[in-house]
């Protein structure tokens, strides 16, 4: 398992998401599933992309149906709930600017999250608007995927907080993780 596997899934629940609600910004023309849209969207190769596919497969984590790659939402949530955190860790860094991740971007309800006044986690990037503590995102190319993908951003600011947050911050983000994935 490599962590791009991780972006890669979520960024096939973020489609297939679109898809249902009909607000997909593709061409009619385009295949978003293909490996070059993929490609395109993630700023991972298509090689890449195919061996996660595999691997992601392999892992149980996704099946093959039609054709194309659909992911596994049950095995992946309950990955993201009980082994993410210890097989791809994220350690806070020095500040720097960068887009806002974690609970910082984390979709959640007012008033559930109470700040303790401590920095903000960011994941570094010239067009980024806030200054926290840097965190390393999943994979190098997180940070422009996000910022074409809201959904995608979403989870995986979500996942961030889950690898980042004590026991309370991490259950809330689970939380909202599988109401997430549960709608999408």
């Amino acid at each position: 398992m490599k962590s791009q596997d991780i972006v890669i899934l979520l960024k096939l629940v973020s489609l297939e998401d679109q898809i249902r609600r009909g607000c997909l910004n593709e061409p009619v023309s385009s295949d978003p599933f293909a490996l070059r849209s993929l490609e395109s969207a993630l700023g991972i190769s298509k090689t890449e992309i195919s061996a996660s596919l595999q691997r992601s497969i392999a892992a149980t984590l996704a099946i093959k149906s039609n054709d194309r790659p659909k992911v596994n939402r049950r095995n992946l949530t309950e990955f993201v709930q009980h082994g993410l955190k210890y097989v791809f860790p994220a350690k806070p860094g020095a500040p720097q600017r960068g887009i806002a991740t974690g609970f910082a971007a984390a979709p959640m309800p007012e008033g559930q999250l109470v700040s303790s006044g401590a920095d903000i986690y960011v994941w570094p990037h010239a067009e980024g608007s806030q200054r926290g503590s840097s965190i390393t995102p999943l994979f190098k190319s997180v940070p422009e995927a996000a910022l074409i993908d809201q959904r995608l951003y979403e989870f995986l600011a979500l996942v961030d907080a889950i690898r980042l947050g004590n026991q309370r911050e991490a259950n809330l983000a689970q939380d909202r993780f599988e109401e997430r994935m549960a709608r999408a």
